[in-house]
């Protein structure tokens, strides 16, 4: 029985680590796309995040006048995922927050394409 209430106990305090992370917040720093040729495209991006508990939703796009839907938001620790789409694209993000920076990867694929990019964004203050 005690080692079933510490393993609740642990529980409890794992669920309020997911929280003490909020990503909520404007976001805007770098995506910098891969070609399958190994060629690279400098870009930016701009994320508008809300959280609640474990779930993300918000907007990401290259800049505030073209932002996307986020259709799919979670965060789990300091793990990041986002799954969005534009047109027949879906772009999924895998990032990792540390504080007010999040970087991470972010992998499109669509219309006959296979798109890599790496993401470095800020907080906005």
């Amino acid at each position: 029985m005690r080692i079933f209430l510490c393993f609740l106990v642990l529980a409890a305090f794992a669920g309020l680590a997911v929280a003490d992370e909020n990503v909520t917040g404007k976001w805007s720093g770098s995506f910098n796309m891969i070609g399958p040729d190994g060629q690279t495209k400098d870009s930016t991006a701009v994320l508008v995040l809300k959280q609640n508990g474990s779930e993300i939703t918000g907007t990401v796009g290259p800049n505030e006048g073209e932002q996307h839907e986020i259709t799919k938001g979670k965060i789990a620790g300091d793990k990041i995922t986002l799954e969005t789409a534009d047109g027949e694209i879906a772009i999924k993000f895998e990032l990792a927050v540390a504080g007010d920076r999040m970087t991470g990867d972010a992998n499109a694929t669509g219309e006959g394409r296979n798109l890599k990019a790496k993401i470095d964004v800020k907080r906005e203050k």
